[in-house]
């Protein structure tokens, strides 16, 4: 082997060669291995399996290969059951690795606070730029002062309704009050046309429902000092009672066993005449107007219409979800992800995937109440004013960790599956206090 001098070396290489040689030459050829420049940034992002397919369509094929192009990076798009989201980031965080982000939905993120990245100075940034974010995002989006998730949308539900059914119950219009549910109901059920309602452990229209309905009995989970279980009331007592008579005479049994998905196939079957939902029930009834047919043989998609859930004596309200996008602690391309949310976040890309859910979803910030997608169909107009309606869980109280761990337990919604399945209302509400505060102390 031919030694080449320092001097030799020089007059090869020039002066700026030698002075990297001198502080990486050595490893270089100890490693055998040349060194990589400009290598891409892999990030891998984790969503629900979005109940508008055409959305996840368009960010696979269309806005997740542009943002790799945008920003010089490739980035794994994975899209899985929303039930499973949770498992995934637990097992992620107690592992260190895994994707570098994950949608969450409700309050999710409260729960892994101190486990995510502070994504701040994206957040404001995207808030600044498109008219302010919904209060919601900003209770469930911040922990400690600091923005913990990039919020994306807010999703809800609505009573989607068969009116043709409605009104040979006797009611032109949705019915209002609970005892109007009741009664409206039960003619349904009568003439074979059940409401739909799960009271399952699913992430959506369980939550969706029953809390909403305990709020408007004038029920409340704690006191406003978020620490006081009050969950044992009379007004609390009063829905349990309430739930049970509604639920035989009304519902479809079958709903203790189903998820999120069950009462959209229910419903487009035709096996029931209303259900709690967000609007993918019509969306796709319109998308396929010769699949989904009435019992007199027209499309399904103009019998379809939209109300809200029950007014009480404690008035009426709707539980929207945010789905927020959380940027994991453990990541190694936290700089990165931001850089992509930043992106995919701002108005001319957003405006794509927000005009491919057809209304199904609110924006995260009020610019998007204007949006033109709300003009193409009366029927979907009903969801824009959601999120001015919300309350969240753990009311009075914050939605934070501990509430998210009441919603994740699904106490309030066992409480009332319990009743219905035989256990005395006193029984329940004082087995769902104890539940409560366990977490709460």
């Amino acid at each position: 082997m031919v030694r080449i001098n320092r001097r030799r070396l020089l007059q090869l290489s020039g002066a700026g060669a030698a002075t990297a040689a001198a502080g990486g030459l050595a490893g270089i050829l100890a490693s055998s291995r040349a060194p990589a420049y400009g290598q891409t940034t892999n990030l891998h992002w984790v969503r629900w399996s979005d109940y508008v397919p055409a959305s996840d369509q368009l960010l696979r094929n269309k806005i997740v290969p542009d943002g790799e192009k945008a920003l010089g990076i490739k980035i794994q798009f994975e899209t899985i059951n929303a039930n499973d989201i949770q498992a995934r980031v637990t097992s992620s965080i107690q592992s260190g690795s895994g994707p570098d982000i994950i949608m969450a939905v409700n309050n999710w993120p409260q729960l892994y606070a101190t486990s995510l990245a502070d994504v701040s100075d994206v957040a404001e940034e995207i808030g600044n730029a498109q008219g302010g974010y919904y209060d919601m995002c900003k209770t469930v989006g911040i922990y400690g002062g600091k923005w913990i998730g990039v919020p994306w949308a807010i999703g809800g539900g609505l009573v989607v309704y068969r009116k043709s059914w409605l009104a040979e119950a006797g009611y032109e219009k949705f019915p209002v009050t609970w005892d109007q549910w009741h009664d409206a109901g039960r003619k349904l059920k009568a003439a074979g046309h059940p409401i739909g309602q799960t009271l399952g452990h699913t992430f959506g229209d369980a939550s969706g429902f029953w809390y909403p309905y305990l709020w408007s009995w004038g029920g409340k989970e704690v006191e406003a000092d978020g620490k006081t279980v009050a969950l044992n009331s009379k007004e609390t007592i009063e829905s349990v009672k309430f739930a049970v008579p509604f639920w035989n005479d009304c519902c479809d049994p079958g709903g203790l066993a189903w998820d999120d998905s069950s009462n959209n196939r229910a419903f487009l079957s035709g096996t029931i005449s209303a259900t709690n939902n967000g609007a993918s029930i019509y969306l796709e009834a319109k998308k396929k107007p010769d699949m989904y047919l009435t019992d007199k043989g027209t499309a399904m998609k103009d019998d379809i219409s939209h109300a809200p859930l029950g007014t009480g004596a404690g008035g009426h309200f709707a539980l929207p979800g945010p789905f927020i996008d959380m940027v994991m602690g453990y990541s190694k391309n936290q700089k990165a992800a931001k850089d992509f949310l930043r992106w995919v976040h701002s108005k001319p890309v957003f405006e794509e995937w927000f005009t491919s859910q057809q209304g199904y979803t609110d924006g995260a910030t009020k610019y998007w109440e204007k949006d033109p997608v709300w003009d193409k169909d009366p029927v979907m107009l009903p969801f824009r004013d959601l999120p001015n309606s919300a309350r969240l869980m753990g009311y009075a109280g914050p939605p934070n960790q501990k509430a998210a761990e009441v919603q994740t337990k699904y106490i309030i919604v066992d409480m009332y599956a319990k009743a219905v399945q035989g256990m005395p209302a006193e029984d329940a509400v004082k087995w769902a206090t104890g539940e409560l505060t366990k977490v709460y102390a």
